[in-house]
C-alpha cells in the first residue's frame, strides 16, 4: 500500500473556522475536525482517528492555547485528543476516553459481534481496511489502537466555552451516543453538531445508541434558529436542510 504524502487536508471556510479531515480514511470514518480561532484561545472540535499526529501537521494553525473537545468518543472523533493539554468531553463518555476500543479499529473483520453488519444495514459500505494509504512506511493497521487519554475537564448542557471574542454553549444531544454534544454560537447561528446530525445516513443502531433519545434530540434541533450546521461528517448545511434531515428522521423513527 502507498504511503500518503500528507495525512491531513484542511480548508478555511471563513470567520476563523478551518475544516480538517483525513482524506485517506474511508468515508464512514472520515471525521470533520473543526478548528475555531479565538482571541484568547482556539477551539478544536473533534480529533480524528489518531493515526498520525494532528498537532504536528497543523502546528502553524495552532499557535496559541488550544481547547480540544470531543463531541463524543467514537474511534473517528477522539483519536488525537491525547496530543492536547486541555481535553474536554461529556461526563457520560469520559471513561471511554480512558479505555478506548481494545480491538484493531482499522480492520473491520476484527470488530466484535455484529458491529460491521449493523453499520452496513444503515447504508454504509464498510471495507475490510478503513484506510487507503499508510501514514508512514512500516505502519501496521492490525496493531493500531485508538490512543487512550484522560479528560482534563467535562462539559455538560448549558456550559459556556469562551474564546475571548466568541462564546459557545454546550448542548447535550444524545442518541448517536450517550454523551454526544454540540456547540452552539448563538451570536452567529452556528452549530457544530458532531454526529447528532449530518447530511448522510445516521447511525442509531450501535450498542451505545438510543433511538428514544435521538428522537428528542431531533425535535430539539428543529427548534434551534441555526444559520449553518458544521457537522461531524459530510458537507455543512443550512437551516432548511437541517429541518429536512430532522424531519426525515422523525418520520422514520417516531
Amino acid at each position: 500500500m502507498k504511503v500518503a504524502e500528507r495525512w491531513f487536508m484542511r480548508e478555511s471556510i471563513g470567520e476563523g473556522i478551518t475544516r480538517i479531515w483525513e482524506p485517506h480514511v474511508s468515508r464512514l470514518f472520515q471525521c470533520n475536525m473543526w478548528h475555531v480561532r479565538g482571541r484568547d484561545a482556539d477551539l478544536l472540535i473533534d480529533a480524528g482517528m489518531g493515526i498520525s499526529s494532528l498537532r504536528q501537521a497543523m502546528a502553524d494553525l495552532m499557535d496559541k492555547p488550544v481547547i480540544a473537545l470531543a463531541t463524543h468518543t467514537h474511534m473517528d472523533h477522539a483519536g488525537s485528543l491525547h496530543e492536547f493539554e486541555q481535553r474536554l468531553v461529556h461526563p457520560c463518555e469520559a471513561h471511554q476516553l480512558e479505555h478506548p476500543d481494545a480491538f484493531p479499529v482499522l480492520c473491520s473483520n476484527h470488530w466484535p459481534g455484529d458491529m460491521k453488519a449493523l453499520i452496513q444495514a444503515q447504508g454504509y459500505e464498510v471495507p475490510d481496511l478503513l484506510i487507503e494509504a499508510y501514514p508512514f512506511e512500516g505502519f501496521e493497521p492490525e496493531a493500531f489502537r485508538t490512543p487512550a487519554c484522560t479528560a482534563t475537564g467535562v462539559v455538560e448542557e448549558g456550559q459556556l466555552i469562551d474564546l475571548g471574542d466568541r462564546v459557545f454553549e454546550v448542548l447535550h444531544l444524545p442518541g448517536h451516543s450517550p454523551g454526544s454534544i454540540g456547540l452552539w454560537d448563538k451570536a452567529t447561528g452556528t452549530l457544530f453538531s458532531g454526529d447528532a446530525v449530518y447530511d448522510g445516513p445516521l447511525l442509531d443502531n450501535l450498542p451505545d445508541a438510543d433511538i428514544g433519545a435521538y428522537i428528542k434530540t431531533m425535535e430539539r434541533l428543529q427548534t434551534l434558529p441555526v444559520n449553518v450546521v458544521h457537522a461531524g461528517h459530510d458537507p455543512s448545511f443550512d437551516r432548511q436542510r437541517l429541518c429536512e434531515l430532522t424531519g426525515a428522521y422523525l418520520a422514520y423513527r417516531r
